[in-house]
């Protein structure tokens, strides 16, 4: 299942009720403001670190780059349009709003 999240952890909790929703091989990917939770030394990383030990977690780096975002949780993926369209090809989606 790939989850998509576009909301920011710092002004909902959209990411952590998805994750509740998580199984093993699942794929996140953070985008628009969702991308926030990507970054180092925040609140929020340990929880996302946590993620990564059961779920693959990519960020859009369109959005990083509009955000202005460059200290990343190690081991989250970067990927741009054309692997968010494969990602979708390989996987049913559940959009997190």
């Amino acid at each position: 299942m790939l989850h998509t999240v576009n909301k920011s952890p710092f002004q909902n909790t959209t990411l952590m009720d998805a994750a509740r929703f998580f199984q093993s091989g699942d794929v996140l990917l953070l985008l628009e403001d969702g991308v926030f939770a990507c970054q180092t030394g925040t609140i929020h990383a340990a929880f996302v670190e946590n993620l990564l030990k059961n779920v693959k977690v990519y960020a859009m780096r369109a959005d990083l780059k509009a955000r202005a975002i460059t200290q990343l949780i190690p081991g989250i993926e970067i990927t741009d349009y054309s692997g968010f369209v494969e990602l979708v090809e390989k996987n049913k989606v559940h959009s997190w709003l």
